[in-house]
């Protein structure tokens, strides 16, 4: 499962950014990442950030119950993670291409110098254009 969506004022009653959310207050310009232990996606996400030295914060699910709350009001009622927030962005089993494009608009100081977004091939041109995008 994979989706985005913007958190609304109803999340930030528990969401990554509010007092009672994660143990503590995030800066709005701070990456989260909500993992768990023996997540294969959660390794994959987290060496992909650490390699491009993006700085993020972890917040392990099963040691936080509201962390896990916040990821249920993100991932439609389920604990799926990787789930990553970006400002008002929440992300689940996101790339670290999509992590580094929300981070782009809603956490700049935490994109890499010189990060340049990978292109589409040649499918993927075909497609865009295709459908017009």
């Amino acid at each position: 499962m994979r989706f985005n969506r913007t958190m609304d004022d109803t999340d930030a009653a528990t969401g990554p950014g509010s007092a009672s959310g994660s143990g503590r207050p995030c800066a709005d310009e701070e990456i989260v990442v909500f993992w768990r232990p023996a997540c294969g996606f959660c390794a994959v996400l987290r060496r992909q950030l650490d390699h491009a030295a993006v700085p993020h914060r972890l917040v392990n699910i099963w040691e936080d119950p509201e962390a896990a709350a916040t990821v249920r009001s993100i991932a439609r009622g389920n604990e799926t993670v990787p789930t990553v927030v970006v400002g008002p962005v929440a992300m689940v089993n996101p790339t670290v291409h999509e992590v580094l494009a929300a981070a782009a608009t809603h956490a700049p100081a935490a994109v890499p110098d010189g990060y340049q977004a990978p292109q589409p091939g040649r499918v993927g041109r075909w497609v865009r254009d295709a459908l017009g995008g």
